[in-house]
């Protein structure tokens, strides 16, 4: 049979898939350590080793061999933009979404202790951003000068007002600096445009960075290492969320990546107000968008995930409040390849993952403020309101494993804990059981009819066991949404009742 393996050379697992084209089916999966620091194929010999003994007494024929990779730290990047909350975020975000762990985020023009910073950073590539076009470029102009005088020699992807592009290309060429001229990130105030650099980026890292991180032995297997890793888990959710050409996708999705060292989600929606009377305000959102949070992670951000959430907040997840968190969270930090066994240590595990699905949701989603004027209450959103999201898919082995994984996946959606955090209301919970997302990333850049038809297959419902609290919070709701009801019915339209609500109080 004629069959694709899909290979994700993970920052600690690789990971394998294949797949019968024909039968639409996942034939096998398997995964073995990393071995980036010896020889990467030591590790995938291994997995794939492994993957042909589930396959015994089958004759597969593999057609394809797709890979994705994030090893040894996967894409390492750094944005320069010239407004911290306008251009310096949208190179930031056309980062996030080619697959790129940015590192730090730099504005205005640099300095000499940054340029030293930044040349002491282990990085890949930087992103150049600046200036909307027809608008300010000496900025930019001068950051390049700036990467020129300082002896920077890695790839740079050049995103920024166009007019500066002519002196910038003359500059890195004759300082001999690999770079690459992409479409502004910003065109216009407020107006994302980071898809011409995402591809730029994504170009880069197949023919450059390749090298760089040791996968060239597996190119020599594999017919390419089409992207990073998130990039793969990314264009999946694209794909499952809009559909492709034969194959009507599922909705507005949110995926949640829960890793040893970062918490990935990544959300396919526009984002726009769900409720009347909300202005937007700020910088315009992608509809594809990935946050990185590298503070909450399960392994090696163990005791920075600690330090973003506090002892309280791991406790109150915990079942065990008895168990000491800077103990455990120091354990697990030390002892990266660590597997929970007893039962307080997979309490710990999955109470560390509600924390990290909990805040790394409330940093993605948008937020709303109420104004008060003299017409009464005006509620302002910044960012994604994804209230209203049809799925929220989870992933990573932590969710995997547990047995509960429903719970974890709920801490991220709306609580009456922080009313003003647009998070996911009533999405369905939908679990990667199979470790499948970023394999139908790399299927779907050549077969997406077939990746959509196996993700809806493999993709797992799940539901979650409501604790007491949270019937209690329904009831409530419930018995607010009735007292708003009757007050409703007092007034005719609801430009009166917020009149009166804000007379009221």
């Amino acid at each position: 049979m004629d069959a694709y393996l899909l290979i994700d050379f993970g920052s600690t697992y690789t990971k394998l898939t294949a797949i019968d084209i024909k039968k639409e089916e996942i034939l096998a999966t398997s995964k073995d350590i990393t071995t980036i620091e010896e020889d990467i194929m030591i590790g995938f010999n291994k997995a794939y080793n492994k993957l042909l003994k589930d396959l015994e007494g089958k004759e597969v024929n593999f057609v394809r061999r797709l890979a994705c990779s994030s090893a040894a730290g996967g894409l390492k990047m750094i944005a320069i933009g010239l407004v911290p909350e306008l251009t310096a975020e949208a190179a930031k975000r056309a980062a996030l979404g080619a697959g790129a762990r940015v590192l730090k985020t730099y504005s205005y023009e640099l300095t000499n202790i940054e340029m030293k910073e930044i040349k002491k950073s282990d990085i890949d590539i930087i992103l150049l951003a600046g200036g909307t076009d027809g608008g300010n470029k000496e900025c930019v102009i001068h950051n390049a000068k700036m990467l020129v005088k300082h002896g920077i020699n890695i790839p740079v992807v050049v995103a920024g007002n166009k007019g500066a592009n002519d002196d910038i290309s003359e500059l890195f060429s004759d300082a001999d600096i690999p770079y690459f001229i992409a479409e502004n990130v910003m065109p216009k105030l407020n107006s994302l445009n980071v898809e011409p650099a995402r591809e730029e980026i994504r170009k880069i890292f197949m023919n450059r960075i390749v090298d760089a991180k040791g996968l060239t032995n597996a190119e020599e297997y594999i017919n390419g290492i089409l992207m990073p890793t998130p990039a793969a888990v990314l264009k999946a959710a694209r794909v499952l969320s809009e559909g492709s050409d034969k194959e009507e996708g599922i909705g507005e999705v949110v995926v949640i990546d829960i890793g040893g060292a970062t918490t990935d989600v990544h959300s396919i929606a526009d984002g726009d107000p769900t409720k009347a009377g909300v202005t937007l305000r700020g910088l315009e959102e992608p509809l594809a968008k990935r946050t990185v949070e590298g503070d909450l992670g399960m392994r090696y951000s163990a005791l920075s995930l600690w330090e973003a959430a506090g002892t309280r907040k791991i406790k109150k997840y915990l079942k065990n409040k008895e168990l000491d968190v800077e103990e455990n969270c120091t354990l697990r930090s030390k002892d990266i390849m660590m597997v929970p066994k007893t039962e307080d240590e997979v309490d710990f595990d999955e109470s560390m993952a509600r924390i990290a699905t909990e805040i790394a949701m409330e940093r993605h989603c948008g937020y709303v403020e109420p104004v008060y004027s003299p017409l009464g209450v005006v509620y302002t959103q910044y960012g994604k309101d994804l209230m209203e999201v049809k799925y929220m898919i989870g992933t990573g082995g932590v969710l995997v494993h547990s047995k509960d994984a429903g719970n974890i996946l709920q801490a991220g959606k709306f609580s009456k804990e922080n009313l003003n955090s647009l998070r996911p209301q009533r999405a369905k919970l939908l679990l990667d059981k199979t470790y499948i997302l970023s394999s139908m990333g790399l299927l779907a850049e050549e077969l997406p009819d077939l990746a959509v038809r196996i993700m809806k297959k493999y993709l797992v419902e799940i539901d979650y066991k409501e604790d007491k609290e949270d019937k209690e919070d329904k009831e409530n709701d419930y018995i607010d949404e009735k007292k708003i009801e009757l007050f409703k019915q007092q007034f005719k339209d609801a430009q009166s009742f917020d009149n009166h609500c804000s007379g009221e109080f």
